[in-house]
Parts: structure tokens; sequence; C-alpha cells
């Protein structure tokens, strides 16, 4: 076996090379067209900013005015402050309060949530059934525990009761709504096959936090489920647009996730002025449901339009739509078609994907004029005659 010398100043030189000789001497995450990303005629499909917040002037002064008042605060590790009645603790009980959780931890990212929870609650040997398209970050936290991974087809059931039946209880890890496909896991009958199992359950409700549910409050709540959940967990940095996380749970498995989960005592807390925007997001939430409305109803034109041109987009059911390209060279020509046309999504390949179902995604958000979403449409009928498909795996038989 080659030992590979990691001491070597040219090793990672050469290995970049290698990739990018094999992707036809590009990196496929660089974009090939020089232009300003600032450019008003540009449709951006990147950013995870669903309701299109990031830039809100209200956030923006709640966070301003905290960190003028306090400064940074205490740059820490939170399982030092955890039971300080301070603005992370406020916001805690406010998000619980919201999903309709007994209580809540704020980490330091969704990853963070996501590796913790297992990593906490998992022993090593444990069996976790884990949807194959579950997030890479729940997949670390098997890993970090040492437990046993089961993963099961995707969103399928009854692959999943049959896993259970054959390995016994453990723990069953979903995503609510799968970030690369935009598809809705079956809630309740997993959740019915994991109580079946005696199994434990967590659910990532990343991408749904903000997008569904009452005020925002996650697929859990709006489908009823949130008293058979054991664990969620959210990523802050999509609806929220932000970054921090949080993990969602009884207030005794809360109690012990602050002083069992690594990455809750070995990283620095999220900052108070972060906080701060937090609760003004929560507020926004709240008050302009049209945000939400919205999103769906672009979303729900965007997918129309690609069906009828004859894009394969079946599976997604909120706000993401992916593209299938197949192999990375046929996706990265595809994504440079459309930014010659100023229509910007993001690449996703191997590891984010199987090997040769490369593919480009489309995040949708509250503010994509009609014009706009016209305009993608033109752009991706365009590419159906100006690039060889041939055998591309996007395309509607």
């Amino acid at each position: 076996m080659h030992n590979t010398n990691l001491t070597d100043p040219n090793f990672i030189d050469h290995a970049i090379t290698q990739k990018t000789n094999l992707y036809g001497g590009k990196h496929p995450l660089h974009a090939a067209i020089g232009k300003s990303w600032d450019k008003p005629s540009i449709v951006h499909m990147q950013s995870n900013d669903y309701l299109s917040i990031a830039n809100d002037k209200r956030i923006c002064r709640s966070k301003a005015s905290y960190l003028l008042s306090y400064g940074h605060g205490d740059s820490v590790s939170r399982v030092f402050a955890h039971d300080r009645n301070d603005i992370h603790r406020k916001f805690e009980k406010r998000i619980a309060h919201l999903t309709k959780a007994e209580d809540a931890a704020l980490v330091m990212s969704g990853y963070c949530a996501n590796t913790g929870i297992v990593q906490c609650f998992a022993q090593s040997g444990t069996p976790v059934y884990i949807d194959i398209r579950a997030h890479a970050s729940l997949w670390e936290g098997i890993l970090s525990a040492r437990a046993k991974a089961r993963p099961f087809r995707h969103n399928n059931v009854e692959d999943l009761a049959k896993k259970i039946k054959r390995y016994g209880p453990g723990l069953v890890v979903v995503d609510s709504l799968y970030s690369t496909n935009g598809k809705m896991a079956p809630l309740a009958d997993i959740v019915k096959a994991a109580e079946d199992g005696n199994c434990a359950i967590i659910v990532d409700e990343t991408h749904s936090f903000g997008c569904h549910g009452p005020n925002g409050a996650g697929l859990v709540v709006e489908l009823g489920l949130a008293e058979r959940v054991h664990f969620r967990t959210i990523g802050l940095s999509k609806a929220v647009a932000a970054r921090g996380g949080v993990v969602l749970g009884s207030r005794r498995n809360m109690e012990f996730f602050q002083y069992e989960a690594r990455p809750m005592i070995f990283s620095t807390s999220v900052l108070g002025y972060e906080v701060a925007g937090f609760d003004t997001t929560l507020d926004i939430f709240a008050s302009e449901p049209w945000r939400r409305e919205k999103l769906h109803a672009n979303h729900q034109y965007l997918k129309d339009g690609f069906l009828k041109l004859g894009y394969d987009v079946t599976e997604s059911d909120s706000q993401i739509l992916s593209i299938v390209t197949g192999v990375v060279k046929d996706t990265v020509d595809f994504r440079n078609f459309l930014e010659k046309r100023d229509v910007i999504g993001s690449v996703f390949w191997d590891p984010a994907t199987p090997k040769d179902k490369a593919l480009m995604r489309f995040t949708v958000n509250t503010t994509l004029t009609q014009a706009q979403m016209d305009h993608t449409l033109d752009v991706c009928a365009d590419a159906l005659n100006e690039i060889d498909m041939t055998g591309w795996p996007c395309l509607l038989n």
C-alpha cells in the first residue's frame, strides 16, 4: 500500500492538479465566467436564505445595538454558562416554546448540533438507522459515537422497518426536508416505524424550520408529531440566514446534552449579538407569513415550469429544485451555460451526491420575481437545444 507523505510540500499541489486534470483542467467549483456577482441582471439561486432576510435592516439593527451595548461578551464554551438567565437562555426557552419542545440547547452550528446529538445519545455498537441521504454531519455523529450505521433506502419506511426488525432497537435518524432534492420525509410513517421498533428518533429540521409549520416552527410541529419525536436539530444558517444551531428535546435530555456532547463542550458559544439577531428573526417569522407563502408559490411556479420543459424535478416538494446531470463534466458544462446567461445555482457532486449523480441545485427564495423565474426557465429551455443532453438523467422519459 502506498504511504502518502503529508509532510511533502508538493503533496497538496499534486493532489489539486490531479483533481483539476480529472475535470478538464479546472476545479468544478470554480466558476468559469468572470463577472460581478452584484450585477442586477443575475438571478441568484445559490443561497439558503429562503425567506430573503439576510440583509434585513431590523435584524442588522438588533445585532448592532447589542454589540455596541455589550460587546462580544464571554468568549467561552456554553457549558460554563448554560444555567445563566441570559440572552442565550431566553432564546433557548423561546425556540423551545415555538417548536413545542420541553427545552433547547443553542450550539455553534447545525453541524455541531447533528454531530453532538448522535455522539451524545448513541453508544458504541448502537444501531443507528439513517436515511441514505441524511446530512453528512449526522453520519459524522455515528463515527464519533463509534456506533453502527444501518443505512436504509431514501424515504423507504418498509426498508427501515425491515432493518429495525433485523438489528433491534437503536436510533432512527432522518432529515425532515432533504437538501439535495427538496423531498420531504414521510415523517408520520417513520415515527410509527421507530415506535414499533422501540427506537428513539432524531429529525434534522434545518431546511424546514422557518419555511414550514405555524410561525415557521417546522414540519414536526406542522404534522403534530412534536410529542413523539425525541430529538430535533436545527441549523440556523438556512431560513434564519445566520450561523448557529439548536438541539430540541426533553429538559432532562438537554441537561445531559449540555455536559456530554463534545461539540457543546469544546466549541465557543455563539455570541450575544448573534442571538439578538435570532430573536428578531423569530419576530419576522411570526409577523410576516407572506414570506413562507411567497416562497412556496415561487417553488411551485418554477417546478411547474421545469416539468413543462421536460426536466425531471418530480422529487421536489419544497424550495429546492435539483437537476441531476450525472457526471461532473456535464454538470460543469451546464453550470457554465447558465452562468453566461446570468443564472446562478450550486454544483453538487461526490461526496455530496452518489458517484456519477452530480446535480445543479436551485434554492428558491421569497424575493424572486416572475421575470427572474421566467428568465431562468427560458435559459434552461435554451440549454435543451444548445447542449447535447443525450443520456442525462435529468430529463423526463
